[in-house]
C-alpha cells in the first residue's frame, strides 16, 4: 500500500500579486537577519512563533533550517513543551518566553517580568535584535497562515 501526501494548494499568491510589498518585506527580513545573535537561537524563536501562529510553511522551513544548522532534532520535537524539558538553556528559555509573549498579544500584554528576564540574558542591542526577529517572523506567519502563499514540498 502506497500512501502519498496530500497537496495543500496555495490560497493566494500575495507576493506575486503585490510585489512591491513583497520586496519591502523581504528587505525587512534580510535586515532582521543581520544581527549578533546566534543562528540556532533565532531558528528556535522562528520555529516556536510559527508553531503558535499555525503557519505550516514556516514551521517546516525553520525546523529544517535549525536541524540543517546543527540543531538536535530532539530539541525541535520538544519545542512545543520547552518549559517541561531540560533541553534548553536559560538564555534560550528567556528568548522563547519573550517569543510566546510577543506572539500571544491577544491573550495578555507583554509583561515587565518577561522582558526583565530576557534582559538578564541579552544585552540591550541583542534584546532589540531579538524583538525585531520575533516581530518579523510573526508578520511572515500571519501572511503564511492566512494566504498560504508558499507550497510545501
Amino acid at each position: 500500500m502506497t500512501d502519498t501526501y496530500t497537496e495543500i494548494p496555495v490560497r493566494l499568491a500575495v507576493g506575486t500579486l503585490a510585489p512591491h510589498i513583497n520586496k519591502a518585506m523581504n528587505a525587512l527580513d534580510t535586515a532582521s537577519r543581520e544581527v549578533s545573535l546566534e543562528a540556532g537561537l533565532l531558528e528556535l524563536v522562528r520555529a516556536r512563533a510559527s508553531q503558535l501562529n499555525g503557519c505550516a510553511y514556516c514551521v517546516d522551513t525553520h525546523s529544517r533550517d535549525a536541524v540543517t544548522g546543527g540543531e538536535d532534532p530532539r530539541r525541535m520535537y520538544a519545542l512545543p513543551v520547552w518549559r517541561e524539558t531540560p533541553f534548553f538553556t536559560g538564555r534560550e528559555r528567556a528568548a522563547l518566553a519573550l517569543t510566546e509573549a510577543m506572539t500571544r498579544l491577544t491573550e495578555a500584554p507583554v509583561g515587565d517580568g518577561v522582558v526583565a528576564t530576557a534582559a538578564e540574558h541579552f544585552s540591550e542591542v541583542e534584546l532589540a535584535e531579538l524583538m525585531w526577529t520575533i516581530t518579523v517572523i510573526n508578520a511572515w506567519n500571519r501572511l503564511g497562515a492566512a494566504a498560504r502563499p508558499w507550497p510545501l514540498s
